[in-house]
């Protein structure tokens, strides 16, 4: 996917943000942060710093993890460049795939597995949180996993090590940047969510959607297309550092 990176971007972060919004994360994330800070929603308003800093050692956790997958991803898809045009077919059939499970039409009772460590007691500090953000980026599949399986594909079709990295940073900052507001203003947060709530069956649909176009996209070779033009918006500095 040679010069392609500002769609993927797009594509990933979004991705990411559905992520967060999907109906087994997003109900959850007060009781993460509670765990995490050992503190009470009262507590986190009243220590908003602290809290945050909990939060963001626990997103840098699930941030590794999703950048040695991404680099995983990437380095095969490296290994099969010679083949790099049916590589990215293969990559767009997979993103089709997941979006369907994603929309529930196919069910793979292995992919709603719940995997995740369960730490009836938190390790102290932030090294704790550290660890626990690490487990849930290894174990969180129910929600998560075909939309994370659609990016690691996305990732695969790339041509070099580095871009695969910087989707699977953007899929993670779409995941991370609502959780570290969350933390940071935790009332208005829940606020929100009584709000937001009836609208969680949509979330699904939606990431579905948004897979299978990148899929439809990448197998009749339009991503790359759509992505040259995108190009032309991205500012010159970020085009270098992509």
């Amino acid at each position: 996917m040679t010069g392609a990176p500002a769609l993927g971007i797009v594509v990933a972060f979004l991705a990411g943000l559905l992520s967060f919004l999907s109906p087994c994360v997003l109900p959850l994330v007060p009781s993460y942060l509670g765990f995490i800070t050992g503190m009470t929603a009262g507590e986190m308003t009243d220590r908003r710093r602290y809290a945050l800093l909990h939060a963001l050692a626990f997103v840098l956790g699930f941030t590794l993890i999703f950048l040695l997958l991404g680099a995983g991803a990437s380095t095969l898809g490296r290994g099969l460049k010679l083949h790099h045009e049916w590589l990215e077919r293969f990559g767009g059939v997979l993103l089709i795939i997941f979006g369907i499970i994603s929309l529930g039409v196919i069910d793979l009772p292995w992919l709603r597995a719940d995997t995740r460590v369960h730490l009836d007691r938190k390790p102290l500090g932030f090294l704790g949180s550290f660890l626990v953000g690490i487990a849930f980026g290894a174990g969180w599949t129910p929600c998560i996993g075909p939309v994370l399986g659609g990016i690691l594909s996305l990732a695969s079709a790339q041509d070099s090590l580095h871009r695969g990295l910087v989707l699977l940073g953007a899929y993670s900052a779409g995941l991370a940047i609502p959780f570290l507001v969350a933390a940071w203003a935790l009332d208005a947060f829940l606020a929100w969510f009584q709000r937001f709530r009836r609208w969680l069956p949509w979330v699904q649909r939606v990431a579905g959607g948004l897979l299978i176009l990148a899929g439809v996209l990448l197998v009749t070779g339009e991503f790359s297309r759509m992505s040259g033009w995108l190009q032309a918006f991205t500012p010159e500095f970020l085009q270098r550092w992509l």
